[in-house]
């Protein structure tokens, strides 16, 4: 142990003793000055920024806050004024003057169609025409809405990828769902003759091939004046008598 304390004293030399912690010091590396109750505090000190010594006068009222920040206004917010945006169902694309042109331009086969209306993609009118196809077949003992929603799909898949062969500019799917759907109407009047009276008689039949011939006349000429597709009217229609066929045969039997 005396060589060990021998080689610790040699190690390092300085000057510091224990007798030196018998003056506490501060932060700042002054000597502690007040002594209260035995204990020594120090005196606070050390850098003070003279931001901190000069305090500014407070001018404003007592409840009355000064104004710091101008809120924006509803219109510099988003850019336009509440009254200039369209209406909700026309962002959502339902438009009903167009749904009722379009309703007329089916139920009236000789009227001329407007290609810009029925060029839209509007599958409101479809969707409605379809469950009241179903509930006038429900009407009449017959449960057929996975038929017609399936016949449906299916025809339309044929009938968009037949026009983009015929036709030059091409169509979209949505539009030709639309143009089959809005030309089901007639079809919902011959559903609901099927409530009435039978469909399996001569009168049902002429009846029947009427309401086929009106339907896809109807869509065929829309068609045509969509696409631009003149002298082909009867190539149209061909392929929508056999889809509305399948729904003839589903109201009859």
């Amino acid at each position: 142990m005396s060589g060990f304390d021998g080689f610790n004293t040699e190690f390092y030399q300085t000057s510091y003793s224990i007798e030196d912690q018998a003056q506490p010091y501060d932060y700042s590396g002054r000597q502690y000055s007040k002594h209260y109750g035995g204990y020594e505090y120090p005196q606070q000190g050390g850098f003070v920024p003279p931001d901190m010594m000069q305090q500014q006068p407070y001018t404003g009222q007592i409840y009355q806050p000064t104004q710091t920040y101008t809120p924006a206004s509803a219109q510099s917010f988003y850019g336009s004024n509440f009254e200039d945006e369209p209406p909700l169902l026309e962002e959502l694309g339902i438009n009903f003057d167009h749904i009722w042109q379009k309703t007329l331009t089916v139920l009236h086969p000789l009227k001329v169609a407007d290609g810009s209306i029925m060029n839209e993609t509007d599958l409101a009118g479809p969707m409605v025409f379809c469950l009241a196809f179903g509930a006038t077949l429900l009407l009449a003992g017959k449960i057929q809405f996975g038929y017609v929603y399936g016949i449906s799909a299916i025809g339309c898949v044929g009938m968009f990828c037949l026009l983009n062969l015929m036709s030059v500019t091409g169509v979209s799917f949505g539009c030709v769902a639309s143009v089959l759907g809005y030309c089901l109407l007639p079809m919902i009047l011959l559903s609901s003759f099927a409530i009435v009276f039978s469909l399996q008689g001569m009168m049902g039949i002429i009846l029947t091939a009427g309401i086929i011939g009106w339907c896809s006349f109807s869509a065929s000429k829309i068609f045509i004046s969509a696409l631009a597709m003149d002298g082909q009217q009867l190539l149209v229609a061909y392929p929508c008598a056999l889809l509305y066929g399948v729904f003839a045969l589903i109201s009859v039997f």
